[in-house]
C-alpha cells in the first residue's frame, strides 16, 4: 500500500497554506487600515492584539489633551490612560473575532504536529494511520469553522461607524484577506484529509479481503 494518495500529498500541501494564512494573519495589526493617502487620519492600522495610531484622541479626556500615538499592543499596561478605552478598543463583535480566531490558531498548531507525524512517521501498516487522517481532517473542519466565524464578523462589523474614527477611509488590510485565505485553504485541506482517510480505509478493507481469499484458497488447495 502506498504511504500516501494524491488527495494526501495534496492535503499536506494545502495544510501549509492554510498554518502561514493562519499564523501570520493571527500576529500581524493590518487587519483593518486607513487610506494612506489621507494626511489625517486617526487611525494608521489594527490587527487583532495591536493598535497603531497616528492621532487618536482620548475619548475619556473632555479638554482633548492625550492623544494616542504608535503602535500598542492591547493590553499594554504602561500607557497611561490606554486601559481606559479598552472598552472602546474591544467591542463585543472584537472579542468574538479574537476568541474563535484564537481556536483556529490553536487548531492549526495541533493540526502541525498531527500533519508532522502524517507526513514523516506514520504509514499505512500503522494501526491507526487511518484514525489520524480522520482526526486531523476533522480538527481542520472545526478551524475552517471558527475561522470563519471570525473573519465573517469582522468583516460585517469591523469597518461600520461609531468605532474607528474615519471609518468611510478605513480598508480591511492584508492581514484579514490572509486570514481569509488561510481559512479558506483550511476547508480545503480538510476535505482532502477526509477524502484520504476514506481511501485508506478503503484500500485497508480490499487488502484484508485479498488475504482472506487467499487463506482460503490456500486451505481449499491443503
Amino acid at each position: 500500500m502506498k504511504r500516501r494518495t494524491l488527495a494526501g500529498s495534496c492535503g499536506v500541501g494545502v495544510f501549509v497554506i492554510a498554518f502561514l494564512g493562519v499564523c501570520i494573519a493571527f500576529g500581524t495589526p493590518s487587519w483593518l487600515v486607513s487610506d494612506y493617502r489621507i494626511t489625517g487620519a486617526k487611525l494608521d492600522r489594527l490587527g487583532l492584539w495591536t493598535h497603531c495610531f497616528r492621532s487618536l484622541p482620548d475619548i475619556n479626556d473632555d479638554y482633548q489633551r492625550r492623544f494616542f500615538v504608535g503602535c500598542r499592543w492591547i493590553y499594554d499596561p504602561f500607557t497611561t490612560g490606554y486601559d481606559q478605552i479598552r472598552g472602546f478598543l474591544l467591542p463585543p463583535f472584537m472579542i468574538a473575532t479574537q476568541f474563535f480566531f484564537t481556536l483556529t490558531f490553536i487548531g492549526i498548531l495541533v493540526s502541525l504536529v498531527l500533519v508532522l507525524l502524517f507526513f514523516l512517521c506514520a504509514g499505512p501498516d500503522q494501526k491507526r494511520f487511518v484514525l489520524l487522517i480522520r482526526v486531523i481532517g476533522f480538527l481542520l473542519l472545526g478551524c475552517c469553522v471558527c475561522g470563519s466565524i471570525a473573519v465573517i464578523v469582522f468583516a460585517c462589523f469591523g469597518n461600520r461607524g461609531k468605532w474607528m474614527p474615519d471609518h468611510a477611509n478605513n480598508w480591511f488590510g492584508w492581514s484579514f484577506v490572509v486570514a481569509v485565505v488561510g481559512v479558506v485553504a483550511s476547508g480545503i485541506a480538510s476535505a482532502l484529509f477526509l477524502t484520504e482517510s476514506h481511501v485508506q480505509a478503503r484500500k485497508r478493507e480490499q487488502l484484508k479481503e485479498s488475504q482472506s481469499r487467499f487463506e482460503l484458497e490456500h486451505e481449499t488447495k491443503a
